[in-house]
């Protein structure tokens, strides 16, 4: 029970730091002794207040032009997706995707040491909107929407206002989702009772470090995170 506290703690610090990973953490830490469907209802009911903190906390940077579009295709997304999840093995999906998350944030994290401010192709943008949509929509992996607001937004509190909106339709969908799928049981809710309070916690704690340390090393540990996220999406889907 101790390493789900932990679990909770770590994964929303950097949730409150970064805006968005909470996934990849708590999942990686609770892996080992712990099937995934039972961990992702539980992170998903507690991510749904610590977005909307963040959406508030931030809502001076919200942008209409960024996060509804992104919310429309998430939604949008989540229609074929329950399709797909049938007729299709969506592990070579996930790889794939996986892959392209990889070369994303280690773009991401080349432009930032070295220093160059290039503007994204609209195209490319473009593409990666779409696919970043479908991906959450599909799966709830947000790594790829990660990387497309990362280049829409100026600046940590705008990133984290816009994807952190997004989130809120997503785990909107997916909680009537997992209620219709009775995947949403009384103890998945009692663990998210229990383990909120170290969650905020976290997300507090991580949202003050993340206003006392350097914009661009905040910019740098999230392209890494997006490898990190990349890299575990291969990995459990090989």
């Amino acid at each position: 029970m101790y390493l789900w506290f932990i679990a909770a703690i770590a994964a929303y610090f950097i949730k409150g730091l970064c805006g968005f990973a909470n996934t990849l953490v708590f999942t990686s830490i609770l892996s080992f002794g712990t099937v995934n469907s039972n961990i992702s209802p539980v992170d998903l009911l507690m991510g749904y207040p610590t977005n909307l903190i963040l959406t508030w906390k931030n809502r001076k940077k919200l942008d209409p032009k960024v996060y509804l579009p992104l919310a429309g295709l998430v939604l949008a997304g989540s229609i074929p997706g329950a399709l797909m999840l049938k007729n299709v093995d969506t592990r070579v999906i996930k790889i794939i995707f996986g892959a392209v998350v990889i070369g994303l944030g280690a773009e991401m994290l080349l432009r930032e040491y070295g220093n160059k401010n290039v503007k994204s192709s609209k195209v490319v943008l473009g593409i990666i909107g779409v696919l970043s949509g479908v991906l959450c929509g599909l799966f709830g992996v947000g790594a790829l929407l990660a990387a497309y607001v990362s280049r829409v937004t100026e600046g940590s509190e705008s990133f984290k206002a816009n994807i952190s909106a997004v989130f809120i339709v997503d785990n909107t969908f997916r909680i009537i989702l997992y209620s219709t799928m009775h995947m949403l049981t009384f103890d998945t809710v009692k663990m998210s009772i229990l383990l909120l309070p170290f969650a905020l916690c976290g997300l507090f704690a991580g949202i003050r470090f993340s206003s006392i340390i350097e914009e661009k090393k905040v910019r740098r540990l999230t392209a890494v995170l997006l490898v990190l996220s990349g890299i575990s999406l291969i990995l459990k889907n090989l």
